[in-house]
């Protein structure tokens, strides 16, 4: 009520028919359809505590007091989510108290309820308390104006507290949403939509609700975007995340935005080379410098990509441009890449290979860890010292690596050298046709390179060479066939696949030192041979060398250890062996 009908109400206290009347416009007011109470029927759904319904009851006082009912009598002094008028009633108006209760009890009230015991509610609106400057600022809020209980910018306060007046949310009218309920308020803990981003223990990015990642949510910003300028921006936060794929994928908008800048370019050079695409780096940094010759950011980022691919000149080009002070950290890796460098190449010109492998390394720990060359030059010197596995691993790591034309090294091109390396590795493990595919694709790039013309000639006839003696002891012609594969090794005397062959062909001639001979020969140059250490085996067990053929059969049965005939004829060995000891043992003379 006011504050003018609550005194007139107290004044009348003598006269019943003030009382009665007072009553009568309470009761009609009450069951007038025109107002009806002022509430909202919600199905909040929420884990919170059940809101009370505010009913908006009108006066003849001239103002409109807003109330909160309940179905069970609560305790004095209780306060609406609203701030209704609390304190004691006089005594003489305590009949009106009754007849309002009365007359307030006997109309339904829709919406949601609470229990008195359930104490004050937990929601409350910033908005529903409107202090009314003309009533001298009690709780009274204007009959016209909705009372929101779960409003846009509600509050929440604790038990048995209401909410300052005038008190207006910062973050404006933002969707409360429920989170993932790491707060402390029922199932699940109510934060601003928008206004934070979840991360995990480690600090990165977190999947959030919808099982959508923060970084989709960046890259759609930005491909929505049609400014070049904000699709960069994009890019470069999801750099920063680690996120390279998604950031490469804004820098390739914002270029088909603006083709002509040069820094979309350079910045989608550096989201390749984190990819580990360094081919596709480097021509979008030489695209960036052709676009902007001035550009420092793209000729650092060349010099470093041309410093991780061995190329001293072309990194010196761009580390020492015209105009821009070259970092001392890469021109110190530089100069020390070079010197290695040489002393590799001149290591391999004189045969000592041993050096050529640790000079190639030092080169590599230099800042050359992703060139081919270097790596093809130590993959050739571990074939030269029959380190076969080896060298095709180093050979392996070449498969994504950029070749450049134009790159001389030990007087090859660049990419004829890799593929002279690898016809010689692949002849050494028996794979004669892609050796001769691969020097011959060497001849067509640097056809006028003598070592590459001598290397494919020497690969013709090895292969030529293995193909007849294969045919010739198909046939039955041995003796013919050991001379084949002798005629292959006078062009290739480390290919263990012509060793293994004619010691074979020799075995079936009854030669068996010349098939051990041989076998030892294809072991040297490729340890864990497997048909080389079988035929050993077998020309020792004829010649009665049990001990050295239960050896390698041991290597054997732990190289195949599901092999069955492997596993039996090693227990033949052993047998033979336990007898030839006890023969041995039997035939040494007595000692008196």
């Amino acid at each position: 009520m006011t504050a003018g009908a609550g005194k007139a109400a107290g004044e009348g206290g003598g006269g019943g028919g003030g009382i009665g009347s007072l009553a009568a416009r309470f009761a009609d007011s009450a069951s007038c359809e025109m107002n009806k109470p002022d509430y909202r029927e919600l199905d909040l759904g929420s884990p919170v505590s059940p809101l009370m319904v505010r009913s908006s009851m009108s006066g003849g006082g001239g103002g409109t007091a807003t109330t909160t009912t309940t179905t069970n009598t609560t305790s004095s002094g209780s306060s609406s989510s609203s701030g209704s008028v609390s304190g004691k009633m006089s005594a003489s108006a305590s009949s009106d108290a009754e007849t309002l209760q009365s007359a307030t009890s006997r109309t339904p009230r829709r919406g949601h309820r609470r229990s008195a015991s359930a104490g004050t509610p937990l929601i409350y609106s910033s908005r529903s308390w409107a202090p009314n400057s003309s009533t001298g600022g009690g709780s009274i809020a204007p009959s016209n104006q909705h009372v929101n209980a779960v409003g846009l910018s509600g509050n929440i306060c604790p038990s048995g507290k209401i909410s300052k007046p005038n008190l207006t949310s910062a973050n404006g009218n933002r969707m409360a949403t429920l989170s993932s309920g790491s707060g402390n308020y029922g199932h699940g803990s109510i934060m601003r939509g928008g206004t934070s981003t979840p991360k995990t223990s480690n600090g990165t990015v977190a999947e959030t609700s919808n099982g959508k990642s923060v970084g989709e949510s960046v890259v759609k910003r930005g491909m929505a975007s049609l400014d070049p300028e904000d699709v960069k921006n994009a890019g470069n936060e999801l750099y920063r995340k680690g996120k390279f794929e998604d950031a490469l994928l804004l820098y390739d908008r914002a270029i088909a935005i603006s083709p002509d800048n040069a820094s979309y370019r350079s910045n989608r050079a550096a989201a390749l080379t984190a990819l580990g695409r360094l081919g596709e780096a480097v021509r979008e940094c030489e695209e960036a410098v052709r676009l902007e010759p001035g550009h420092g950011r793209a000729h650092q980022r060349l010099a470093s990509l041309y410093l991780r691919l061995g190329q001293v000149e072309n990194a010196r080009h761009h580390l020492c441009y015209p105009g821009q002070q070259p970092d001392p950290c890469e021109l110190s890796k530089l100069q020390s890449l070079e010197k290695h460098l040489n002393l590799c190449i001149e290591s391999r010109k004189i045969g000592d290979w041993k050096n050529t492998v640790k000079e190639s390394d030092a080169a590599m720990e230099a800042g050359a860890k992703s060139s081919p060359l270097v790596l093809a030059c130590k993959a050739e010197a571990l074939l030269k010292l029959h380190k076969l596995q080896d060298a095709e691993m180093s050979l392996k790591a070449i498969s994504n690596l950029p070749f450049y034309s134009q790159i001389k090294f030990c007087g090859m091109v660049g990419e004829a050298y890799v593929l002279y390396v690898q016809s010689q590795v692949d002849m050494a493990m028996g794979r004669f046709d892609n050796a001769v595919a691969a020097v011959e694709k060497a001849g067509r790039i640097d056809y006028s390179n003598a070592d590459i013309a001598l290397l494919l000639s020497n690969v013709k006839m090895v292969a030529n060479a293995r193909a007849r003696g294969n045919d010739l002891f198909s046939s039955g012609r041995f003796a013919e066939a050991c001379s084949a594969y002798g005629e292959g090794l006078k062009y290739d005397n480390c290919n263990s696949v012509l060793y293994c062959n004619r010691a074979v062909c020799w075995s079936k001639l009854g030669l068996w030192d010349k098939s051990i001979e041989d076998c030892n020969q294809a072991l040297m140059i490729q340890p864990n041979y497997i048909k080389a250490l079988l035929r050993r085996a077998v020309s020792n067990g004829k010649l009665g060398r049990w001990e050295e053929s239960v050896r390698d059969y041991e290597v054997l049965r732990r190289e195949r250890p599901g092999d069955s005939e492997i596993a039996e004829s090693l227990r033949r060995a052993q047998v033979a062996l336990m007898g030839s000891q006890h023969e041995c043992h039997n035939l040494k003379p007595c000692v008196n």
